[in-house]
């Protein structure tokens, strides 16, 4: 997931909804300390996966995005960075109602 820094945690329940669902919750390491996350992690009762996601190639390019994680997506660079490599996306990034946070899906193994 991606997200602004004032991301509510009905943001980030939406965006997650509109994604599908997941089995876990995967997040930049400086986002991972948000209250927003942590608490829809353990409402979802899923684990929280802190990781990095720069350098990571993405369906989706925005240009804002590389130019402060390095990368296209964070939704998106996240799923695939919890992942084994060969991970893909089979949901890429959705947007919440409100436009504070996104959501992508990936399949693959864990790391």
């Amino acid at each position: 997931m991606g997200f602004r820094r004032a991301a509510t945690l009905h943001s980030l329940y939406d965006a997650l909804t509109r994604a599908g669902g997941c089995d876990a919750l995967a997040t930049p390491h400086d986002k991972a300390a948000s209250p927003a996350i942590r608490a829809l992690a353990a409402q979802l009762g899923v684990p929280l996966i802190p990781v990095g996601v720069a350098g990571i190639q993405t369906p989706t390019q925005s240009p804002r995005v590389i130019q402060l994680y390095h990368t296209g997506s964070v939704a998106e660079a996240a799923a695939l960075s919890a992942l084994a490599p060969g991970a893909r996306i089979v949901m890429p990034r959705l947007i919440s109602q409100d436009g504070m946070a996104t959501a992508a899906i990936a399949e693959g193994d864990p790391l």
